[in-house]
């Protein structure tokens, strides 16, 4: 996908190569919201200007689906267009860190994007919620919904209930396995999936943080699978299996490498009472 394609009435979403990584537009008669931002200053700017070919309306709101950099180091930059940054208020308290953590990281990269990401100047939304909010374009309105924790902490997804369109953030990937990061929450996961696909009907149209659009059905796949990673997780602990061993002792849905993360992660968030002392 290059630049913005309308997806749904007055919806739009551009597939940047980079990350293979998302950008949105909902349009009402007010003025525009973007969901996220690119990962630097250079590329929001670009971003920007893909944005003006679509429309020309102010832009009211620029929200970040969660605090990773890929989705908010643009934030300044809309900002400047005149956009009040939200996000969930969990992505908002840890923002900071992770940004200083990515800029430093990238200054230390050889080539001109993660350059470019090391210049960006973080901006950190001011305006936050904790459970859901709407935000009003004018003739319509959207509402933004924090399901639970997973790819994040604060993970939102964004409806727009007149279109029948819900975007999903990264708590939902196309193209590639889920993001099982540093700061996933494996075991919630699945749950937090059920609230999204409970937002949804078998007509939605799902936007993914990544990847082309889907559909309920997709969503439910990957709920699935996320559930028997969660699962897996759970059954191993419990039988006193070795967090080092783990990933060798059984088959996943997802390749070791993608794992490796999310199961150090499951293991660490089991309460005491769900985990044996490892079998010897």
């Amino acid at each position: 996908m290059t630049g913005f394609e309308e997806v749904a009435d007055r919806v739009w979403v551009a597939r940047y190569p980079w990350l293979d990584v998302n950008v949105s537009v909902v349009a009402g008669d007010a003025g525009l919201l973007v969901l996220d931002t690119q990962a630097s200053a250079t590329l929001a700017r670009e971003m920007v200007t893909d944005l003006r070919r679509v429309s020309r309306q102010p832009v009211l709101y620029a929200v970040n689906s969660h605090q990773h950099w890929d989705h908010t180091f643009g934030n300044g930059v809309l900002k400047a267009e005149g956009a009040e940054l939200v996000c969930h208020e969990a992505a908002a308290e840890t923002l900071p860190e992770h940004a200083a953590e990515v800029r430093s990281a990238a200054a230390e990269e050889d080539d001109e994007r993660y350059a470019a990401v090391a210049a960006t100047d973080v901006v950190v939304p001011e305006r936050t919620f904790s459970s859901a909010v709407s935000l009003d374009l004018g003739d319509r309105f959207v509402e933004l919904v924090h399901p639970g924790r997973g790819h994040t902490a604060g993970d939102l997804v964004l409806r727009v209930p007149d279109a029948d369109v819900v975007m999903a953030g990264d708590l939902v990937e196309q193209g590639g396995p889920p993001g099982f990061g540093d700061d996933c929450f494996p075991l919630e996961w699945p749950h937090t999936l059920d609230t999204v696909l409970a937002l949804s009907t078998s007509s939605t149209v799902l936007v993914p943080g990544h990847g082309a659009v889907v559909d309920r059905e997709f969503v439910e796949v990957q709920r699935n699978d996320i559930g028997i990673v969660a699962q897996t997780i759970r059954d191993l602990a419990t039988a006193g299996v070795r967090l080092d061993d783990a990933l060798a002792t059984t088959e996943w849905p997802y390749p070791a490498e993608v794992l490796a993360r999310a199961v150090r992660r499951g293991y660490d968030q089991l309460p005491r009472s769900q985990k044996r002392l490892p079998l010897v």
